[in-house]
């Protein structure tokens, strides 16, 4: 059964087609209407769906090498698109719309829960395999229960140098009141793990703070920047991503609180796919992934440092985090 949260994003088939997310051809049945074998059924070409965490301008082109490499290596044609949302990704996986998917891990999750999508690997970032999300203010007088210190030339307060969750969640509840730059509810750290710990925390999510809407991580910093709102959240660090255009934004913007730790993201693939396909794309992921190039690319699409064998067990504690929150 899909979950409220997908009722709720209204993704049909027509909105699917209208993200330009192309089917790919399957070979051909024999007379009886059944497959020869499951090798001979894949497709002759492939859809990699990418989610953008930050600003989607040119993201494609950014994927280039890694769906260059991909083609190269399967020996059949691979594709980047990028999906409006999380939740349209894990949809056109479903009507076999997109056969790879570069997803978060209540996506992740989802994405095997309905359709049975297999999780094959999971992102490694500067050798961690969980992050935190991060509570963000232009306002650390309010939020700073001590003198914000100075690490990578970025603020901190409340512990949360320590770049590990959680951290300074006392601090919360002065969220009460404020207006607060969140992302939509399909995402884990920019609104599942900073919203439950808000209720964790005792305030009313419905009621207690203003809500501005933004599309992805580096927005939300950009809204506590600019003063648009008194508090953001966001993956950790998501500062860096507008680093180049806002030099100052380590100062201007300082990390009061770190959820608990959150799953990284991952790469799914479609139950249709022939394992023997599914352990060739596994495979050239994982080892474009240790390359320099591959690296470079990666780091470059989703600040991904290596991809590794998943863990799909890990990925139960955020989809319980979102049922907590009535997402699922």
């Amino acid at each position: 059964m899909r979950t409220s949260l997908l009722r709720a994003a209204g993704l049909g088939a027509a909105a699917l087609i209208a993200l330009g997310l192309a089917g790919c051809a399957s070979g051909d049945a024999n007379a009886t209407g059944a497959a020869t074998d499951s090798a001979a059924s894949d497709p002759t070409s492939l859809t990699l769906a990418l989610v953008p965490s930050q600003d989607q301008s040119g993201l494609v082109e950014t994927a280039a090498p890694l769906t260059d490499a991909l083609t190269e290596a399967l020996g059949i044609p691979v594709t980047g698109v990028v999906s409006k949302d999380y939740q349209a990704a894990v949809e056109a996986m479903g009507a076999g719309q997109a056969q790879i998917g570069f997803l978060p891990s209540l996506q992740l999750w989802q994405a095997s829960d309905m359709y049975g999508a297999h999780t094959v690997l999971q992102t490694e970032r500067n050798g961690n395999i969980t992050y935190p999300a991060q509570f963000m203010t232009n306002n650390p007088d309010k939020y700073c229960a001590d003198k914000p210190v100075e690490r990578d030339g970025k603020l901190f307060c409340n512990g949360a140098d320590a770049l590990q969750g959680p951290a300074g969640l006392d601090a919360i509840t002065k969220i009460a009141g404020a207006k607060v730059a969140l992302l939509g509810p399909g995402s884990p750290a920019g609104y599942i793990y900073p919203m439950l710990a808000l209720k964790e925390a005792g305030l009313d999510i419905d009621k207690d703070f203003e809500k501005l809407p933004v599309t992805a991580n580096d927005a939300s910093v950009l809204a506590v920047y600019n003063g648009d709102a008194e508090v953001g959240f966001s993956f950790w660090d998501a500062r860096d991503i507008v680093k180049k255009d806002t030099p100052d934004v380590g100062q201007k913007v300082v990390v009061f609180a770190l959820s608990e730790e959150i799953p990284n993201d991952g790469v799914a693939l479609t139950d249709d796919l022939s394992p023997e396909l599914r352990d060739k794309i596994t495979k050239a992921l994982e080892d474009f992934s240790n390359t320099e190039e591959g690296s470079k690319a990666l780091q470059s699409i989703y600040s991904i440092t290596k991809l590794a064998p998943a863990d799909p067990s890990s990925l139960d504690v955020v989809a319980k985090a979102a049922k907590e929150l009535g997402l699922q």
